[in-house]
């Protein structure tokens, strides 16, 4: 395998940022053709095109969009080199980069943060949210210090990762006002509109439609959310009940103007942090996962 030439790199970076071959040439103050002749070379070392032809401009392939991530982060990494050496080691900020499941909400995100904000106040937080598949393999390739979730990793994921829970809550049923109904809970939702989190690795949402076959209870599914904010958004303007950790009741309630309906005792949402194995771990995600099992009573009702 050929040694990258970063030269390269830095001239692709230039034509994916401005998406033209001619504007990144009049920036770097070098010929279209060059850059051209480059980008070929750097296709040809990774094997992969990279580029394509759009027009009189040139848009990235799925490998290229691969690549401009890389290629941001090794140049941000550079420029954040050259700063700190300029400026001295300690003037660096220590960085905590997280990722958050899309399920999770986001005020759980805060409490589980909040201790070791606490206690590193210099420390930078850098949150990224998406789906668990996507920020595990952030993790697995050191891009992410750890990943906070409402499940443990999947099995069969061939990575290094170990799972730490931070806390649980019972669940409970939240809705607007003029759903609510003078029938007890959970009987109040025979017939009713649910909102739900959507896809098959949401463990809240499969901890719920089991629930509600238990009950032998018929529910209209009124709508399906990946971002659990936007679900809570709907539930505040009547579209239907929805579920949410009762630790966070009170916030709910008074954010969405919703009330309780009741609460789910047999149904518990856990917390956890995903952290992969390295040589050095990051002391905040050390001290973060010594508390694991051991001190989650901020948590719990």
């Amino acid at each position: 395998m050929n040694r990258l030439n970063y030269k390269h790199l830095h001239y692709f970076y230039h034509v994916a940022e401005t998406g033209s071959l001619h504007a990144a040439a009049d920036k770097l103050a070098i010929t279209p053709q060059t850059i051209s002749g480059q980008l070929k070379l750097l296709e040809d070392d990774l094997g992969e095109p990279l580029l394509r032809r759009k027009g009189r401009n040139v848009e990235l392939t799925d490998a290229g969009q691969m690549a401009y991530q890389y290629c941001k982060d090794i140049f941000r990494l550079g420029d954040e080199m050259q700063e700190v050496l300029q400026l001295g080691l300690d003037a660096r900020p220590e960085e905590l980069r997280v990722g958050v499941v899309d399920a999770l909400p986001k005020s759980i995100t805060h409490r589980l943060l909040a201790p070791v904000i606490a206690n590193n106040p210099d420390m930078k937080i850098i949150c990224r949210e998406e789906q668990m598949t996507t920020l595990l393999g952030e993790l697995a390739v050191h891009r992410l210090d750890l990943v906070l979730a409402d499940s443990p990793m999947p099995p069969g994921m061939n990575i290094r990762c170990f799972s730490h829970e931070l806390g649980a809550s019972r669940i409970a049923c939240f809705a607007h006002r003029r759903l609510m109904s003078e029938t007890a809970f959970p009987a109040c939702l025979n017939d009713a509109p649910v909102l739900i989190p959507t896809g098959s690795s949401s463990t809240l949402r499969t901890n719920i439609l089991s629930w509600l076959k238990r009950q032998s209870m018929v529910v209209r599914v009124a709508g399906e959310f990946d971002d659990s904010a936007l679900l809570k958004a709907f539930g505040s303007a009547g579209h239907g009940f929805f579920f949410a950790p009762e630790v966070i009741t009170d916030e709910i309630c008074q954010r969405y103007d919703v009330e309780v309906a009741g609460v789910v005792p047999d149904l518990q949402q856990s917390f956890y942090a995903v952290v992969a194995e390295r040589r050095h771990t990051h002391s905040a995600v050390k001290e973060l996962t010594e508390r694991a099992g051991s001190d989650i009573g901020f948590l719990s009702t």
